[in-house]
């Protein structure tokens, strides 16, 4: 991994962090594929629309994976906020 690709996972740590609270492997997982899927299909929100009818546990996944990082978040900020 180049100093670039380093220093860009580490940004995505910190966000991870700062979203959840959580920058573990798992969490850092989900909040890249959560970003990139969200990225996706509002930017090609057909191809998107095709890879969810081709794959139908995916939205159910997707779904999963944002609700989790959504309830993550949620606590984090009561902490933040007690």
């Amino acid at each position: 991994m180049d100093e670039f690709e380093q220093e860009f996972e580490r940004f995505v740590q910190k966000y991870a962090e700062l979203l959840t609270g959580d920058s573990s492997t798992e969490v850092l997982r989900k909040v890249k594929l959560f970003s990139l899927y969200s990225h996706i299909s509002k930017t090609m929100p057909d191809l998107a629309k095709h890879w969810m009818a081709d794959n139908p546990d995916a939205k159910l996944q997707i779904k999963q994976i944002f609700d989790e990082l959504q309830t993550l978040n949620r606590e984090h900020k009561q902490k933040d906020q007690s």
